[in-house]
């Protein structure tokens, strides 16, 4: 049973990383930065189109779960999704990451300078 637990965890997390490689190619940022750390969470600020200050918002606690959900809500407005979608990467991510990046969203809001 531990074995096809992994088995189901590895799937899911390559499914992730993969997702996420695409959610960087469509905003115009080289997939490869998804999987460098505290880089991809910079990128991703950048994509949804905060200032890269905002990642020290991560280290402070209290703080951190604001910038989180600010985050997830600026990331669908990015693509062109509305609150209901934001609320969805909140809550169900494993889900609404693959449909942000497989789906028919488009980037249409340039990273911030």
């Amino acid at each position: 049973m531990g074995a096809l637990a992994s088995l189901v965890w590895l799937g899911l997390t390559v499914v992730l990383i993969v997702a996420q490689w695409r959610i960087f190619t469509k905003a115009g940022v080289p997939g490869w930065a998804c999987l460098v750390p505290i880089y991809n969470v910079l990128k991703l600020l950048q994509i949804s189109g905060r200032s890269g200050w905002w990642l020290l918002g991560f280290g402070v606690p209290f703080l951190n779960v604001f910038v989180m959900i600010r985050l997830v809500f600026d990331l669908a407005s990015a693509f062109g999704r509305g609150v209901a979608f934001g609320f969805g990467l909140l809550l169900l991510a494993p889900v609404f990451i693959p449909v942000l990046a497989f789906g028919g969203s488009t980037y249409t809001r340039r990273a911030a300078a």
